[in-house]
């Protein structure tokens, strides 16, 4: 079993939640209930799934939870390229924190070829 709070990636994962819950309280009211927690709970699907896929006992089976965990990664983007284009959060937030979600991004597609070469042999 590996420990997730060593991989750097569920670490940035973590941050990115912490700092979507931040924006996310600059959202309106009346988005409570929609993009409000469409961004906080795809940012915090982010970590748990990396967290989760380090808890199973094969390559394979963490490969998948890292593509859920991608995934997720993929849907708060989108997420929060629907706030901008809306002008429901200024670009220059949304365009500072999208770098920092492509890094991450980059980094679970990497761990993810990796751990696949592993186990295709």
């Amino acid at each position: 079993m590996r420990n997730f709070r060593d991989l750097q990636i569920w670490q940035e994962s973590l941050q990115l939640a912490v700092t979507a819950y931040e924006l996310a309280k600059e959202l309106p009211k009346e988005e409570v209930y929609g993009l409000r927690s469409q961004i906080t709970r795809a940012a915090v699907s982010i970590a748990s799934n990396i967290a989760e896929g380090c808890s199973r006992k094969s390559e394979r089976d963490f490969s998948r939870f890292l593509d859920i965990s991608l995934g997720s990664a993929f849907e708060l983007e989108t997420d929060l390229i629907i706030c901008q284009e809306t002008g429901l959060l200024r670009v220059d937030i949304v365009t500072n924190y999208l770098e920092r979600l492509h890094t991450t991004q980059r980094r679970i597609n990497a761990l993810n070829t990796k751990l696949t070469k592993r186990f295709r042999g």
